[in-house]
């Protein structure tokens, strides 16, 4: 491809930074990335990736040559015009977003006016009224990012939408902006900065909804003899619908979805508005996490001295990412019931090692399986469906598998001597005897 005439600055080179860095390179622009973590540069500068994320290696060692990591600030400065800033916006205690790395970049900006601030960082509403005013003569423009951690690649080179949101004032930055996404076909959203804001929380706020409405059905689902897999099903053929986020679970978990259901919901009180509706959405997600352990005592009776694997750690498969991943919660809960809890995870056990403090981490799900009376299948990582369960079935003290993803298939997994229990879900031996309770209820309620 042929080098762009406008070279691009990133600031912050964590996960939505390197993306954004890698697949700007890809497409043939110089790509300048600051941070000012020096061990991070360093290691990115010998082409060594600082997370897991599919397809991101390839492009950093195909674009080396136009792709440059720097702890200076000033090197940016003079290498780029358009400067996308990508550093981390974390919940503080009070669940508002930590706003202190946008505010850094801003005080190194202030006595410039020759560049554009494009925000790529998850920030409230109104943030950037906030910068314009502190910044009058830097373009501002607001273009939230959309990726998936474990498919960030092929959502950035193919998007379904790129907001771009800009005010009367930055109009020609905000077309800067959208010349840049052009090439990749996506549709091109352009609106005020404030409503590009609002885009951004509001969309992952609908998502976590999705999931945990799912996640609420699959419990009544559990309690009328129904299969949450196949009522899913039949809701998302309606257009209105739609099939995605609707697959029960243990709840969501990551660094997207907990953020930013809980900072929509503190801007909306910041107004003294009462967002009631994200306060069940975030009650149901913690308590949905908890649920395996009831479903385990329902098993076992206690679980004082059981031993209990956990397959998958990560929030999601095809990261490393242990930002409020549900195994955090879950072995904490299963060590405060008295169980010894052993873990696998093919690519989170380096990111996880520290935060599960007296789990024992095995490098293999069947080296996990080994004395185990029950395990739990946290992460749909795909190799767990191609696991030997005949094998792992007899390595485990009691066969028992709560699936916690419904994942797995039951039949396939009773055929090999397990018990087995998902989300909202019936397997083929208990369906009947369900229904029957099911319509016992109906007959006899009043």
């Amino acid at each position: 491809m042929t080098e762009s005439r406008e070279p691009i600055g990133v600031i912050g080179v964590g996960w939505v930074g390197l993306v954004t860095a890698a697949c700007f390179a890809e497409l043939g622009h110089r790509v300048v990335a600051r941070d000012i973590l020096a061990e991070k540069v360093d290691s990115l500068s010998r082409g060594e990736l600082t997370i897991h994320e599919p397809g991101l290696s390839d492009l950093l060692s195909r674009n080396s040559e136009r792709l440059t990591f720097t702890t200076d600030m000033g090197e940016l400065l003079g290498s780029a015009r358009l400067l996308f800033v990508c550093v981390d916006t974390p919940p503080t205690r009070s669940g508002d977003a930590d706003l202190s790395r946008v505010r850094s970049v801003v005080e190194e900006l202030r006595a410039d006016g020759d560049h554009m601030l494009i925000m790529k960082s998850t920030v409230p509403a109104g943030t950037g009224e906030t910068i314009r005013r502190d910044l009058p003569d830097v373009a501002y423009v607001s273009c939230p990012e959309f990726l998936k951690e474990g498919s960030a690649v092929a959502d950035f080179m193919h998007p379904d939408r790129v907001v771009i949101g800009a005010d009367p004032a930055d109009e020609a930055a905000g077309d800067a902006v959208a010349a840049l996404y052009e090439p990749l076909g996506g549709e091109i959203v352009r609106t005020d900065v404030s409503s590009a804001e609002m885009i951004k929380l509001a969309s992952n706020a609908f998502l976590a909804t999705k999931i945990s409405f799912v996640n609420e059905i699959a419990n009544v689902c559990e309690e009328v003899g129904a299969d949450v897999g196949e009522v899913a099903r039949g809701m998302g053929l309606d257009q209105r619908i739609g099939p995605s986020f609707l697959r029960a679970g243990i709840g969501y978990g990551g660094s997207c979805f907990p953020k930013d259901v809980s900072a929509l919901k503190m801007l909306a009180g910041n107004t003294g508005y009462h967002f009631q509706l994200l306060n069940a959405v975030i009650e149901v997600n913690e308590l949905q996490k908890r649920r395996v352990v009831q479903k385990l005592l329902g098993h076992l009776g206690s679980l004082v001295g059981k031993r209990v694997a956990l397959l998958g750690l990560a929030f999601k498969p095809h990261t490393d990412d242990m930002r409020e991943a549900s195994s955090l919660v879950l072995a904490a809960r299963l060590q405060g019931e008295g169980a010894d809890v052993v873990a696998y995870d093919p690519v989170a056990a380096g990111a996880a090692r520290d935060l599960l403090g007296g789990v024992e981490l095995r490098d293999s799900a069947l080296e996990a399986l080994d004395r185990a009376d029950a395990a739990v299948l946290v992460t749909e990582w795909p190799e767990f469906a191609e696991l030997d369960w005949t094998e792992a079935a007899t390595r485990m003290a009691r066969p028992l598998l709560i699936d916690g993803r419904n994942f797995l298939d039951p039949k396939a997994l009773i055929s090999t001597g397990f018990e087995y229990e998902g989300i909202g879900r019936q397997s083929a031996d208990d369906r009947h005897s369900s229904a029957s309770v099911a319509r016992s209820r109906a007959e006899h309620a009043p």
